[in-house]
């Protein structure tokens, strides 16, 4: 059309100089007798594309303006860019779209599922490690028991909604330039169900749940940390209208232990051994998290703080096969106080490493060295 463009006013049939309104109802005359889904011509889209371009340009005054000055040229593009659809920018595209789509069936809205539970779980540490199973007892909505669920009183039934006459929807219609359209709702009334409870269940005053606690065996597997979660699928609350239940939530949490902490896999203690293990050397026996114990070798020379590793003694991995390792770290104690014979005993062991040492436990041999620096 570029080269072969019709006046806009001949476009839309009108005259210049027209009336805004005259040229709005021109428009909507065109627009509806030539709308591609409502006109099957061939030529119907083209045409009601060069409509859509008029009106575009003749409902802006500033576009009509310079259109009745300069003609093409000043609008070049206008409505008929890259990305144009066939709406344009048109304000009555939603009605078109209205239209074309007519009485747009909403599907019932299904009874929304029930509400997830949350429940906090603690365990001891050797639980966690090697799993166990706990008893839980949890507070949810079921089906009321007098009623069976249905929210009406025993010997009674719902009965149809008036408004919608037990379809769940109502008719809306709505009017447009093109005519009355007509919409699908879901019923106010009766809230889409199509029933409305004329005798409530005393029990559960027709809401058809009531509150009740039940027993519930859970599986905790090995391996489990803190914050882990156990998800126990339809354990939740159920729904309004017999809906399915939510889900059951179980976050864990984890009692310390007395001697072993806990990293990723690996558990870690610390071994108290006394100076003389720790400079002789020592073949002793550990504690594992299992209650039983594992023999470890300590080096003569061990220093403090020195780790040592028991391999596949940690955690169990909780989605693969193999565990962790348990960590021990070594930690020399000195004693505080101490027998005559063990201050003698540590007396002459100092003198072998060629250090006098005081009857108040200095080492005269530092304090001399001292005391010569300090004096020289």
């Amino acid at each position: 059309m570029s080269a072969t463009r019709r006046d806009y006013y001949e476009v839309l049939g009108v005259a210049r100089g027209v009336s805004e309104d005259e040229i709005r109802k021109a428009y909507r005359r065109l627009a509806r007798q030539f709308h591609p889904d409502l006109n099957k011509d061939a030529d119907a889209e083209a045409q009601f594309k060069e409509i859509n371009e008029a009106y575009e340009v003749l409902s802006d005054n500033s576009k009509r303006s310079a259109y009745d000055r300069f003609g093409h040229a000043a609008v070049t593009g206008a409505g008929g860019g890259a990305g144009y659809s066939p709406f344009g920018s048109s304000p009555f595209a939603d009605i078109f779209e209205t239209f074309v789509t007519g009485a747009t069936r909403q599907a019932r809205a299904a009874p929304s599922r029930g509400s997830h539970l949350a429940y906090r779980l603690t365990l001891e540490f050797e639980e966690a490690i090697f799993g166990a199973d706990k008893e839980l007892e949890i507070s949810h909505l079921q089906a009321c028991e007098t009623c069976g669920g249905t929210g009406s009183a025993p010997g009674s039934q719902p009965i149809t909604c008036l408004v919608c006459s037990g379809s769940g929807e109502v008719r809306r219609v709505q009017q447009s330039i093109f005519g009355q359209f007509v919409s699908l709702m879901p019923c106010e009334r009766c809230g889409g169900d199509g029933k409305i409870i004329s005798q409530p269940c005393e029990r559960c005053r027709g809401d058809g749940r009531v509150r009740a606690t039940k027993h519930l065996v859970v599986r905790v597997p090995a391996g489990v940390d803190e914050h882990s979660q156990i998800r126990l699928a339809g354990e939740g609350d159920i729904g309004p209208g017999g809906a399915p239940p939510g889900d059951l939530y179980i976050e864990l949490a984890i009692k310390p232990h007395l001697f072993f902490r806990r990293q990723g896999n690996d558990l870690w203690m610390d071994l108290p051994i006394n100076v003389a293990q720790a400079a002789l050397g020592a073949e002793l026996q550990v504690p594992t998290v299992a209650g039983t114990s594992a023999p470890l070798k300590i080096p003569p020379g061990t220093q403090h703080d020195k780790v040592f590793r028991l391999r596949d003694l940690g955690v169990p991995h909780l989605r693969s096969a193999g565990r962790g390792d348990q960590i021990v770290r070594v930690k020399v104690h000195v004693p505080t106080t101490l027998t005559e014979q063990q201050r003698q005993l540590l007396g002459e062991l100092a003198l072998t490493f060629g250090e006098e040492i005081s009857q108040n436990g200095e080492d005269k041999g530092f304090f001399s060295r001292i005391k010569d620096k300090l004096t020289s």
